[in-house]
């Protein structure tokens, strides 16, 4: 079987048909069996399609965006967990509080900060060598 997508000329109403082979497609066409579904004109051109290639180890593994979705939200929880249980928070005031423990030797408690900042600061940040790194925040709220 082979699926084609027909357009009529005379109304340009776009339709799929199925056909046992290119051949009894041809062939019907030739007897004025196709015809448009709208207008009934027999004014019909074939458009090109992608050919539909089922491969039965792809399909096993197929994911789908909702999916994939979901894992990199979860992936991304289980980032922020780890980043809230082994980091102190400093909100608004990473970029101050950054520069501090690097120019400074400032000692700390715990191994490093996370909190908000621009990119233009941690732009500037980077360019004074002080290395920081943007992590995507998902908000527990949201689904």
């Amino acid at each position: 079987m082979i699926k084609y997508k027909l357009t009529c000329k005379k109304c340009d109403n776009s339709f799929d048909s199925w056909f046992p082979s290119s051949k009894e497609y041809e062939k019907l066409k030739n007897l004025k069996h196709i015809n448009c579904p709208s207008c009934n004109s027999l004014k019909i051109t074939k458009d090109l399609m992608s050919p539909n290639v089922l491969n039965s180890k792809k399909e096993k593994c197929k994911i789908t965006k909702n999916e994939k979705y979901a894992e990199v939200k979860n992936k991304l929880k289980e980032y922020q967990k780890f980043i809230k249980n082994n980091f102190e928070y400093v909100g608004e005031n990473f970029a101050y509080e950054a520069r501090s423990i690097h120019y400074n030797n400032k000692k700390r408690k715990i191994k490093g900060i996370y909190g908000n900042a621009t990119t233009e600061e941690v732009k500037e940040l980077k360019e004074e060598g002080i290395n920081t790194e943007i992590v995507p925040w998902v908000n527990e709220k949201d689904n």
